[in-house]
């Protein structure tokens, strides 16, 4: 199925927070941003992955852009209707378009649960098909599509190996027939073969599904592999924007600079557009008390007086977006 550009998934001016224990009895209300006025599109067929460091917010934006977490201002249009909007019954019958594969393919599965039932879940929760043999029919069939056999189907989590467990995982992702399937780290917990295979599954079924992928990971060897479109997140802000072959041939952001030299996962010699850009040292500022101007600045080998009065916002540069006043060109 041929990929299209209009987007399937268009998230404006995400945001979301977390509520602080009060300093005092008295003392004003605190709030985490963990989010902040995020902003991107996942076209219909296409993949868009969001890589940063721990605590970039990357995995709370895929929470709530599914309303697995709540947010607390922006939209997430699904093929032009906000699920931010949707009631409990609307958003119940709207999860059939969108699912997820989460990270721990163990700790995702219910271990005193046959791996069958665990599939046929999503079925018998949304009423998709007919009870009884038309379901079981489409258990059988999504065994059969992520490379499973007929007769593991009565098997529990367990008796499977990491990689097994990851396709039961798709199998219940896609058992409802979605067209945006949210991947949160999903071969992390893996070893380097067993990655590759599931990899290559989820490219195989994105060609013949159509599927649209949002794809988490800190890992940026898996990102170039499977990514058509990557947005870099910084505490909470997306810092660059860019297709994949711009982005790791010519990274615009000092920050996504840094990450890529310090990539090990990444076999490919390294440009010269990274190779002058050192691995990013020392820790990012506290999320609870970021500083004014770019968050990057205190780390950022390239930092000026503006930067660290300035916020910078994502501007056109070349084929991508970057938040920087300096750009690396």
């Amino acid at each position: 199925m041929s990929a299209s550009t209009k987007p399937l998934l268009e998230v404006r001016d995400l945001a979301v927070r977390f509520e602080l224990p009060k300093a005092g009895l008295f003392a004003p209300k605190r709030h985490f941003h963990a989010v902040r006025g995020v902003s991107f599109a996942v076209p219909q067929g296409r993949t868009l992955g969001i890589v940063g460091e721990s605590g970039s917010g990357k995995t709370t934006t895929a929470m709530a852009a599914i309303r697995l977490r709540p947010a607390d201002g922006g939209q997430v249009l699904l093929d032009g209707r906000d699920i931010l909007k949707l009631t409990q019954d609307e958003l119940r019958r709207a999860r059939r378009d969108f699912q997820i594969v989460f990270q721990d393919p163990y700790s995702s599965l219910n271990p005193r649960e046959r791996v069958g039932s665990i599939v046929r879940e999503p079925l018998d929760l949304m009423k998709v098909g007919e009870p009884g043999e038309e379901r079981n029919e489409r258990v059988r069939e999504l065994f059969s599509l992520v490379g499973l056999r007929d007769d593991q189907i009565a098997l529990f989590p367990h008796q499977f190996s990491g990689g097994q467990r990851q396709r039961v995982s798709i199998a219940r992702a896609l058992a409802t027939n979605p067209r945006l399937v949210v991947c949160d780290e999903p071969v992390s917990a893996l070893d380097v073969a067993i990655q590759a295979q599931i990899l290559n599954l989820l490219r195989r079924l994105q060609d013949e599904l159509g599927l649209s992928y949002l794809f988490i990971s800190h890992d940026l060897g898996v990102v170039q592999f499977i990514c058509d479109e990557i947005a870099v997140m910084y505490l909470g802000r997306i810092v660059e924007y860019a297709p994949r072959a711009d982005l790791f041939r010519t990274p615009r952001h000092p920050y996504t600079a840094s990450l890529l030299a310090a990539a090990p996962s990444l076999s490919r010699r390294k440009s010269a557009g990274y190779r002058r850009v050192s691995a990013v040292r020392g820790d990012p500022p506290s999320p609870f008390n970021i500083p004014p101007g770019c968050a990057f600045a205190s780390r950022c080998p390239n930092a000026q007086t503006r930067c660290r009065e300035e916020e910078p916002v994502l501007r056109q540069f070349g084929e991508g977006r970057v938040a920087c006043h300096f750009p690396l060109d």
